[in-house]
């Protein structure tokens, strides 16, 4: 059972793979936000931050761009989910003897490789524009985890919302909450600059532990108990967005 469920999701993958490769402009889409935000504060607004810190700017914000990228790119993820709703290939793939699950998956290890591609194409233009780390190879592997672990959660969330939406653009309207988040967090300005009660919010919603983990990896710091918060969050989401996900797709198909 279980070889016939990979054998099914790697069949299934390697046609949104193929999808992805006739469209490329989608991972170029994707990138063209966070660069563009990266730009702009690195030269507009990065002068007058003051982070508290001697590292350069665009080393102080790069993680939190690399958290808006893959919002970004997870939209799609519901979006090409929604449209095999609609066009009946989900019907089609119900008559066939294949693993149910690996029909989700083909879409969420699709939305694995095509983030990271767009963040690899972030990371360049983040270099270009200043950026750099000593970070070891164990340390870029530790980031690439969890940015892996965090598209994961946000992939399985965008399932839901492929498989509950009514319209193309419900399908992927979920993202744009999950984009700002990194704006109220230690992403771009520490939290202590910010007022009480959005102070404690910043403080305390996943996106500011990913992110300060992230820093202190890029920094070669210690990550202390921060990266412990920012998996427990990850699984969390992750876990529950899973099984809300298989339990959507079960009623859909039933």
């Amino acid at each position: 059972m279980t070889t016939h469920v990979l054998t099914d999701t790697r069949v299934l993958t390697g046609r949104s793979l193929r999808h992805i490769s006739r469209s490329p402009d989608t991972i170029i889409t994707t990138a063209v936000t966070p660069i563009a935000l990266m730009l702009l504060f690195v030269y507009v607004f990065g002068g007058a931050i003051d982070t508290g810190s001697d590292e350069s700017y665009v080393n102080y914000m790069l993680p939190g761009i690399l958290l808006i990228t893959i919002a970004s790119g997870v939209a799609y993820t519901a979006y090409r989910l929604f449209l095999d709703m609609q066009g009946g290939i989900f019907e089609r793939f119900q008559s066939m003897p294949i693993a149910r699950s690996s029909v989700l998956w083909g879409h969420v290890l699709t939305s694995l490789v095509a983030n990271l591609a767009s963040i690899v194409i972030v990371i360049g233009v983040a270099l270009l524009l200043g950026f750099r780390t000593g970070a070891s190879v164990g340390a870029w592997l530790a980031v690439v985890g969890i940015l892996a672990l965090f598209t994961l959660a946000l992939t399985w969330l965008a399932v839901i919302a492929g498989l509950s939406a009514k319209t193309v653009d419900g399908a992927s309207a979920f993202s744009y909450p999950l984009i700002f988040l990194p704006f109220i967090s230690s992403a771009f300005v520490p939290t202590g600059t910010m007022p009480g009660p959005v102070a404690w919010f910043a403080e305390n919603q996943p996106v500011t532990s990913i992110v300060d983990t992230i820093r202190a990896l890029f920094a070669q710091e210690p990550v202390g108990t921060d990266i412990w918060v920012a998996l427990a969050w990850l699984v969390g989401i992750l876990a529950v967005g899973y099984a809300a996900a298989i339990a959507a797709y079960r009623r859909r198909a039933s």
